[in-house]
């Protein structure tokens, strides 16, 4: 919604503050747009993988979400950690398997099914309690392997935004290109009459108007946000690391997931009360 708000912001105040002076119609200039998009979608396709490419168009969705999790997303989360520690603490960390192996059959899972359908979310806590399982107990050994495999996440989600962002800042170019060639097309007809020349000229220079405007009004705003949205992404991520490593520290159920909650953002961020009411409100496991 703020992304399409933005849009129309942008736009609008550029055509608002130019009709009043000049005819819209003259940035009305197909072919300049084709030569500047086509030539920029071709040097993205050239200058990314195919894994990024093809997964650009499931990223640009995410700019009509105002964010991946909202706080309700995270007190289940804290509230699942909370539940699975606490059965952890009273019949051992073996008692876990049944639930992490197949977390679609768990009876704890079950009460969290917007996380079961979370592919990343579930994969990276029940891998790393699986590990604990099989006797991982060194918090710093399971510190530095969570820290990689979220980098190593991060590095390939943060690389469309980075694509797209690379993607802006060559708009720009492709704008003069398209202008060059309307200038070419203009000396081709330099004999005609000064208001034909002018013309011309006007719907040249609009190819770097179109460049320069797509690139730091749309495109470049575009990957920020994108870049923005893959950080919110992985603080999920980074509350059930810390959640985790408080657990092997061997502190309490409520203390574990209190350290995971401060790790949280403030809009995100459930308060001590909220938190200790959700958890007090658990079934047991």
């Amino acid at each position: 919604m703020f992304f399409i708000i933005g849009v129309v912001v942008v736009f609008g105040s550029v055509a608002g503050g130019y009709a009043p002076h000049g005819d819209l119609r003259v940035l009305w200039q197909p072919l300049e747009y084709l030569i500047i998009l086509g030539a920029a979608l071709g040097g993205f396709i050239i200058s990314n993988p195919k894994d990024v490419t093809l997964a650009t168009g499931k990223h640009l969705a995410r700019l009509l979400k105002a964010a991946p999790y909202s706080k309700q997303d995270y007190v289940d989360l804290l509230c699942l950690q909370f539940s699975l520690f606490k059965l952890a603490k009273s019949k051992g960390a073996l008692a876990l398997e049944a639930h992490i192996e197949n977390p679609e059959e768990s009876s704890i899972f079950a009460n969290y099914p917007n996380f079961v359908k979370n592919h990343d979310g579930i994969g990276f806590l029940c891998d790393t309690l699986r590990l604990i399982t099989m006797g991982t107990e060194n918090p710093h050994e399971l510190e530095a392997m969570m820290d990689e495999d979220i980098e190593s996440r991060k590095h390939e989600a943060h690389s469309v935004a980075h694509a797209v962002t690379q993607l802006g800042e060559g708009l720009p170019a492709f704008g003069i290109v398209a202008a060059v060639l309307g200038v070419i097309v203009t000396m081709g007809s330099i004999s005609e009459p000064p208001e034909v020349l002018g013309a011309l000229i006007g719907g040249a220079l609009v190819g770097t108007f179109f460049g320069i405007l797509a690139a730091y009004g749309v495109v470049g705003p575009m990957g920020a946000y994108l870049t923005s949205y893959c950080d919110a992404e992985f603080k999920y991520l980074e509350c059930m690391r810390s959640g985790i490593l408080a657990h092997v520290q061997g502190y309490a159920p409520a203390i574990s997931v209190e350290f995971a909650r401060k790790t949280l953002s403030g809009h995100d961020r459930p308060s001590f009360i909220e938190l200790e009411d959700a958890t007090s409100e658990l079934a047991p496991a």
